[in-house]
């Protein structure tokens, strides 16, 4: 199926939530002629959509979901259908053979390696990208061997080798420390011991790489450093793997890593590629996890930023549509976003932040001249 711009009607999954309303606002933004359909399971979130028509469809693992989404996709003529979490995307990746529209996934391999993060630290690092030191614990009694290998150490990250948002993520500083946290979440969560994983600890800056690629070509990336966290002061770690405020960065080291850790998992890649790297204590980005087959929740710094919008480059490759772009890495410095609960995504130039505000930091005598 082809299609012009004026044609495009997208399915985005998870419709209402902060991630796929970001995606809509950046499709409208290319063009009011495009129509965004959204679709979830829970009617709370869809009451929040942004999308110009809404579906409520089954749980990921009802029997009838499949066919849900071939109604919802024939009714609306859907030329191209987004995932925007690691379920939706194995969930569309299952069906796409059978889907009346386009999914411009990865092959499914390549989602399989990028969701289990041991094994993508373990395949970039035996072909040279830069990764944190990762150990896979079988059981609890084995930690402090693993400690004793990652020293000389006095922190060390220990995640869940799967899902999203830093789940059971934080950092240990003791055998003691890391025990007592995987045990927590065994219990209170029922994740297994041999989810979880020992790293290098990485305190250097934050870098987060949104790009597209199609047949083993990055068409379009784009770099950003979290400057800050949303939500991350309420958590353990004090980190998260969502920003509170990006900044858009030009780091062509972080860039060419981020090139050649695609290029090492699937030198054919198709789709989206969202990369996470931390700099370790010697200078050096390090992959943490690549987000495979769909856009992180901070979109609109990548889409409305720089040259190109990404989520717009994304659907005319996904409809084989002719895409011109010179240079891949698309940077426009020192823009931020700024996001919290219950507002909208804010994009601003570091020119714009002190307007409309005046500056009170200054001494009491001043403060009473003022008045």
């Amino acid at each position: 199926m082809t299609a012009t711009d004026k044609e495009w009607r997208v399915l985005v999954m998870r419709a209402g939530t902060g991630s796929s309303n970001n995606l809509v606002r950046s499709l409208h933004a290319v063009s009011d002629d495009v129509t965004v359909i959204g679709c979830h399971s829970d009617r709370f979130h869809l009451r929040r959509s942004e999308a110009d028509r809404n579906y409520l469809i089954p749980l990921r693992d009802h029997p009838d979901l499949a066919h849900a989404l071939h109604f919802v996709i024939a009714k609306e003529r859907v030329n191209v259908v987004i995932p925007t979490t690691d379920d939706d995307v194995r969930t569309v990746s299952d069906v796409r053979a059978s889907l009346p529209c386009r999914a411009f996934l990865p092959a499914p391999a390549t989602i399989a390696l990028c969701q289990d993060k041991y094994a993508l630290s373990s395949k970039l690092e035996a072909v040279g990208v830069p990764v944190p030191r990762t150990l896979a614990i079988s059981h609890l009694d084995e930690v402090e061997e693993l400690f004793a290998r990652l020293a000389p150490a006095t922190r060390v990250w220990c995640r869940v080798r799967k899902g999203t948002g830093s789940l059971g993520a934080t950092a240990v500083s003791s055998v003691e420390q890391a025990r007592g946290w995987i045990g927590y979440w065994t219990e209170m969560r029922g994740i297994a011991v041999t989810d979880f994983t020992l790293s290098d600890y990485l305190p250097g800056r934050d870098f987060a790489c949104q790009s597209v690629w199609k047949d083993g070509r990055v068409v379009l990336l784009k770099t950003t450093e979290r400057v800050a966290y949303f939500g991350g002061a309420g958590g353990p770690s004090g980190v998260s793997s969502i920003g509170g405020i990006h900044k858009t960065v030009r780091e062509p080291e972080v860039a060419d890593i981020c090139v050649a850790a695609v290029r090492a998992i699937d030198p054919a890649a198709s789709g989206a590629f969202s990369i996470d790297l931390k700099v370790d204590r010697c200078g050096r980005p390090c992959v943490t996890e690549i987000n495979v087959g769909r856009f992180l929740t901070g979109s609109p710094i990548f889409d409305l930023t720089g040259k190109h919008n990404m989520t717009a480059t994304y659907v005319r490759l996904a409809l084989d549509q002719p895409v011109q772009i010179d240079e891949p890495y698309d940077v426009t410095e020192s823009y931020y976003m700024i996001r919290d609960l219950d507002t909208l995504p804010a994009i601003l130039h570091a020119d714009e932040l002190s307007e409309g505000i005046e500056d009170a930091r200054v001494s009491a005598p001043d403060l009473r001249a003022r008045s």
